[in-house]
């Protein structure tokens, strides 16, 4: 929102939310209809049925650019502003589709109002020609002025204020603006499309190419990465003034005061508004090579559709929890094509990066899904997939790889290994022992027995609190693993559902939640939480903390966790980063976390421990997230008031 919002700044349908896409629906399936079923040619119109198509393809193409962008600046490779996005920018930036359908319903009305709007032949060399010496000498120039004008503080505070206060522009930032500012530059784009109306000369390829040609110079202009070839300047001198680039208007964002133009710099120059650095960025970006992080966190996709909840996907959904939703299934020919992409192309890619201090990350992920890791005939394939990304990793000189796996096994297949692989593991353990209540003289475990669950129980039957387990293969598993004898009295089999607080990872039934008694409380310890079935039972989060705000380019959501919610696993590397341990951690050392359970500060020390540090960089990021007070609980049902520990215990 502007700092002093201006009259016709909201959108008309903005009552409507979601919903609003239900105002072209109507014309859609009149249009359809009419071309289907008639066969007189004046009511049976290509032209008027390809209108919503195109406005699908608009969709579609800004799409391409917004992944693109996210997965270029998240490389690194020739990136402009280094400066990281934030939750607010991806609210404020979510209805960039308003634009969209702004003009389709302008198209619709033009079409019934307007005589010679229907029919439009495919071609018109004529109309082609008008349509870009109108763009060149009437559209660009306007619209130079009328930007500067926007940025007179009489309407910059009223409406170009919103736009601007995106610092770091992504391919949508471009058709963020008010909706009276849209009017007006909708008003300068129709002026070549009127023209060759009027005239008769327009068609089907002069109005959805020019469209195309705006929306892609628009989200050129605002992508964050230079990809304008130099080469391209020098073959043809005269096209920088006919032709911006990302870094020309990326200064504009950045300096306010210069490079006005639309997309020919043509009109800053002659009037003297053009940047000086303009030419030094452009080539400074041009020259910057692909980072080279910290520390990795490597992860993998989870259902098929993940892929779009994932930063490089739909930016709206990546900052929420992910859910799946409902529309998600009319795009099945988009997630079938997707995994098989997934599948041809086979290697990790960067879906992220973050900034602690002058501390690099990075996430990439695996094209694998959940699904994969359960069938065997798919190891050897994912254990090839890991392994190269280690060895890219260590390529690149990577400090540390944070795994959701263990990493033992590649540590004994490279023992030259200059990365330090870390599998977070003794962070997620100290975690979900500090998420049981207090006072908790009994647990009930169960699901896939890990290490993860085995360092849990051993650690709780250490400290004198009863584990029972109700399957005689989980109980048979963990007796094995417990080898200190004084403890194995605490470790008990039991038929109850009765338990107050349960431990659960991969494999709680439907049938166990629906046995627990009321107020149940489900802590996980695997990386995927448990449906949720039960409204008056309580459900925790998967192993997480909650990060301190000087994590920059915080903007998307860790699968189902909440905003600014990282997984103990990944930040168990981030951790190994800061303090730069040369050791690998791909085990755990239950006797150093129990020693460690009621403190607050907790760092992994050396392989496979996790011991209290008294000064450093990771001990100082990790002690900032333990010091918040609600950092692991999921909120509970509205309808059940009393938490864990009473009505006043801090959720999430």
């Amino acid at each position: 929102m502007a700092s002093t919002p201006g009259i016709l700044t909201d959108w008309p349908w903005k009552p409507l939310g979601s919903f609003k896409h239900v105002i072209l629906l109507p014309w859609a399936i009149r249009s359809t209809y009419f071309f289907v079923t008639k066969d007189d040619p004046q009511e049976r119109d290509l032209s008027t049925f390809l209108v919503f198509p195109f406005l699908l393809w608009r969709m579609l193409h800004n799409q391409i650019w917004i992944s693109l962008s996210r997965y270029r600046t998240a490389k690194g490779n020739n990136r402009i502003v280094d400066k990281g996005i934030e939750f607010e920018q991806v609210d404020r930036e979510r209805n960039w589709d308003d634009q969209i359908l702004f003009n389709g319903i302008l198209f619709y009305l033009g079409i019934h109002s307007i005589e010679g709007a229907t029919n439009l032949p495919w071609w018109r060399t004529d109309g082609v020609i008008i349509t870009i010496l109108l763009h060149v000498t009437t559209v660009e120039f306007l619209y130079y002025w009328l930007h500067r004008a926007l940025h007179h503080h009489f309407l910059y505070n009223r409406y170009h204020s919103h736009h601007h206060s995106s610092i770091v522009t992504e391919p949508i930032t471009s058709v963020i603006h008010p909706f009276a500012e849209h009017i007006s530059y909708f008003t300068l784009f129709a002026i070549p499309l009127l023209t060759t109306l009027f005239t008769k000369t327009a068609s089907i390829v002069s109005f959805a190419g020019y469209l195309t040609y705006v929306d892609f110079m628009n989200n050129l202009g605002h992508c964050n990465f230079e990809l304008i070839p130099k080469w391209l300047f020098s073959v043809f001198p005269p096209l920088k003034y006919l032709m911006y680039t990302p870094t020309f208007h990326s200064l504009h964002h950045t300096q306010f005061r210069t490079n006005y133009s639309l997309f020919m710099p043509l009109y800053d120059y002659i009037y003297g508004t053009t940047d000086k650095s303009s030419e030094s960025l452009y080539e400074l970006s041009l020259r910057r090579g692909e980072e080279s992080p910290n520390a990795v966190y490597l992860t993998h996709l989870t259902t098929p559709e993940s892929i779009y909840h994932l930063q490089v996907g739909f930016a709206d959904l990546s900052s929420k929890p992910y859910v799946a939703k409902w529309y998600l299934w009319l795009m099945w020919p988009v997630t079938v094509w997707s995994m098989m992409l997934t599948w041809i192309y086979g290697r990790t890619f960067v879906v992220e990066r973050h900034l602690f201090n002058k501390v690099k990350l990075q996430t990439w992920a695996i094209p694998k899904y959940k699904l994969q890791y359960t069938l065997q005939w798919q190891n050897a394939s994912i254990s090839s997939l890991v392994e190269e990304a280690i060895l890219e990793a260590d390529g690149k000189g990577i400090k540390s790889e944070e795994l959701n796996m263990y990493g033992g096994l590649y540590v004994k297949r490279h023992p030259q290994l200059k990365i330090k692989i870390v599998d977070g593991s003794s962070l997620a353990v100290a975690v979900v022992l500090n998420n049981i209540p207090k006072g908790t003289k009994q647990v009930l475990l169960t699901g896939k027995v890990t290490k993860v669950a085995t360092a849990i129980a051993m650690a709780l039957c250490q400290r004198g609190i009863k584990v029972a387990t109700s399957s005689e293969s989980e109980h048979a598993k963990l007796n094995d693993s417990l080898l200190n004898v004084d403890s194995k009295s605490n470790l008990v089999l039991s038929k109850s559902y009765s338990h107050q607080v349960w431990l659960v990872g991969d494999g709680l039934t439907e049938e166990e939640q629906l046995k627990v008694s009321k107020g149940t409380i489900f802590v996980p310890f695997s990386q995927f939480a448990p449906k949720k079935l039960r409204k008056d039972c309580f459900y925790h989060y998967t192993p997480a903390m909650l990060t301190p705000k000087s994590l920059e380019n915080v903007h998307s959501c860790e699968n189902w966790l909440p905003r600014r919610v990282m997984s103990a696993w990944r930040i168990a590397g981030i951790v190994h980063a800061l303090e730069d341990w040369n050791e690998h951690e791909c085990g755990i050392n239950t006797n150093a976390i129990v020693s460690n359970f009621d403190r607050t500060e907790f760092s992994p020390a050396r392989p496979g421990t996790l011991a209290l540090r008294a000064a450093g960089p990771g001990w100082a990021f990790i002690n900032a997230l333990w010091a918040s007070p609600a950092r692991f609980y999921s909120r509970p049902d509205p309808n059940f008031s009393s938490g864990p520990n009473g009505p006043d215990r801090p959720y999430l």
